[in-house]
């Protein structure tokens, strides 16, 4: 979501944190890698093609981002959250991880809220328009 607001240096580390953050719990089920390819389609085709990823350590894209404006950390997280709920599994890292990622990114527990009301309200809508679809 509004991934492409974001200018391609920060598109590029993006998908290098999404990939920190989805094999925090070890490698990539086929589903994560799913997941990779739709955020990085979601930011256009000049991404895309870059689908290879650095080896930058996770907290060297965390404190990257950390300096970027607010909006473009709020965009981050929000990303984050959502990759955090594609599958079916809680994974306890991938929490530790969001919240690490709060913190330094300085997003209120009140921000983090209207954040994640944002992906509900997002997941809510597909569902919703499947069922009338399928009716």
């Amino acid at each position: 979501m509004l991934l492409s607001l974001l200018p391609k240096e920060d598109k590029i580390n993006f998908l290098d944190l999404l990939r920190q953050f989805i094999i925090v719990d070890g490698q990539p089920s086929e589903l994560e890698k799913q997941v990779q390819k739709k955020f990085a389609y979601e930011m256009g085709d000049d991404v895309v093609k870059r689908l290879s990823f650095t080896k930058t350590d996770k907290k060297k894209l965390i404190a990257n981002f950390a300096k970027k404006p607010q909006g473009t950390k709020n965009i981050v997280y929000l990303n984050l959250f959502a990759a955090s709920l594609e599958d079916e599994w809680y994974n306890v890292e991938e929490h530790f991880l969001l919240d690490e990622i709060q913190s330094a990114f300085g997003i209120t527990n009140k921000k983090k809220v209207e954040l994640m009301k944002i992906v509900y309200a997002d997941r809510d809508l597909k569902e919703r328009a499947k069922r009338i679809v399928s009716e």
